[in-house]
């Protein structure tokens, strides 16, 4: 398993949109995002904060059914 990085929430976003994801809605400092095309995949929740922290990013990455490495390769596209 690969090292959980830090990344500000714009990146994390924008990684998780390249498989399909997309914003869905905000509600105040939490930004919602659900599957375009696989409504059987989970909703994530990604906190607009200055960072994601390792933790959470973690959960999101497991819900999302990735593995770290998919997701680092995700944020070098």
């Amino acid at each position: 398993m690969g090292v959980i990085p830090i990344k500000p929430p714009r990146e994390v976003i924008r990684a998780f949109s390249r498989i399909g994801y997309e914003v869905v809605r905000q509600k105040g400092s939490h930004i919602r995002l659900k599957h375009s095309a696989d409504p059987r995949r989970r909703p994530l929740s990604i906190p607009d904060h200055a960072i994601v922290k390792p933790g959470l990013l973690a959960k999101a990455i497991k819900q999302a059914g990735l593995t770290v490495e998919q997701f680092i390769e995700l944020l070098k596209q």
